[in-house]
Parts: structure tokens; C-alpha cells; sequence
């Protein structure tokens, strides 16, 4: 507890001086990002994640590591490159006010799913996914917690894979994590779930 609460208070202090985000200079910027993410930022695409109801601090932190370069992806880099950092505040705010629309469960996995989400599988050492990402899955913004209420199942799976695997959580050479401040954690659990765990 005490080194999520250090993990919490480390990214808040990091956000504290960042550039305040004008939700309406937000929808003009994002017009460019409707292309893939959807009208108000629910993304029709299920492999291009939703962000209407993302919370602004994560926005913020995921778009800044894709622009230097810290979290790799071949197709946000050169879209994120000449954006300021106010660009990338106003963004952050236009996408956290939209309200996700949603999508269906499948209901052959999803009480499967839930029963981890709620309650985890001590026994495997699997935390309660509530415990972070919250009772509905909105995320805890001040902890740099993301939502992942009404997001794709195909994104979520990649993204829980690409943890397992390595691929979305790595240190460079001073130590610094370049997938984001929770990515250890993550990364941990992730590859403590089985294939039909994701699923779940």
C-alpha cells in the first residue's frame, strides 16, 4: 500500500505544474484524431483505443511519452510530434468531458471478467483490478490510474498482452519507466493472467 500511495503522490507531483487544458481549444485540435479515434473520441476501430471519458492526467501522460518517443507505437509518433505541450493539455481536456458510448459484453466472459475485476484470485497473486481502475472501471485520475470503462475488448486484450509480454513496459538505461508510472505494476499482474483471463 505504501508504494502505491508513493507511486500515486509521485505522479500527482509530476502533473502539478503541467499546462492547464481548455476543453473547447480541444475539439478543434482534435479534429485530426477523429480520423481513428472516432467523433468525440469513441473510436469505431476496436484495435484504436476509445478515449471519450479517458481521465486528462493519463491523456496527458500517454501523449507526451508517444511524442518522445517512450512508448513506442508507428502510428500515434509522427501524429503527436509537433504537438505543444498546451496541445496536448487541450486535447486531454476535450477527450475527458466526451462521455463514452459504450459497448456490449459478450455475455459468454463477462461475469467470468468481473468476478477478477472485482475480487482477483489471491491464490495466483492477481489484485483486484477495482482496486486501481475503480468500482465502474472510471479510473483514478489523481494516481494516474486509467479508465477502462466502455473500451474496446480487442484494445484491452492487446494492451494486457503487450504488458505479459514485455512489450508495452520496459526501463531504460537510468532506470526511468518509459510506458508510464503504473507500467511495473502492470506488467507484473498482466503476465500473471492466462489467455482467458484477458479474454475475461
Amino acid at each position: 500500500l505504501l508504494v502505491l500511495v508513493a507511486i500515486s503522490l509521485g505522479f500527482a507531483a509530476g502533473t502539478a505544474t503541467a499546462a492547464q487544458g481548455d476543453a473547447t481549444a480541444g475539439a478543434t485540435k482534435a479534429a485530426t484524431c477523429t480520423a481513428c479515434h472516432g467523433l468525440n473520441g469513441n473510436s469505431a476501430n476496436p484495435e484504436w483505443p476509445v478515449l471519450a471519458g479517458q481521465n486528462a492526467s493519463y491523456l496527458r501522460d500517454q501523449v507526451e511519452r508517444f511524442r518522445s518517443g517512450k512508448r513506442v507505437n508507428a502510428l500515434m509518433m509522427p501524429m503527436v510530434q509537433n504537438l505543444t505541450d498546451q496541445d496536448i493539455a487541450d486535447l486531454a481536456a476535450f477527450y475527458s468531458v466526451q462521455t463514452p458510448t459504450g459497448n456490449e459484453a459478450d455475455p459468454s466472459y463477462w461475469k467470468a471478467g468481473e468476478k477478477l475485476y472485482r475480487g482477483g484470485n489471491a491464490k495466483r497473486g492477481i489484485p483486484a483490478c477495482i482496486a486501481c481502475h475503480g468500482p465502474v472501471g472510471r479510473g483514478v485520475p489523481a494516481a494516474g490510474y486509467p479508465a477502462l470503462q466502455a473500451q474496446h475488448a480487442v484494445y484491452t486484450v492487446k494492451q494486457l498482452t503487450d504488458y505479459a509480454n514485455d512489450a508495452r513496459y520496459m526501463k531504460d538505461g537510468t532506470g526511468v519507466t518509459q510506458a508510464g508510472p503504473n507500467a511495473l505494476m502492470m506488467n507484473v499482474i498482466a503476465a500473471r493472467l492466462t489467455a482467458e483471463d484477458r479474454r475475461d
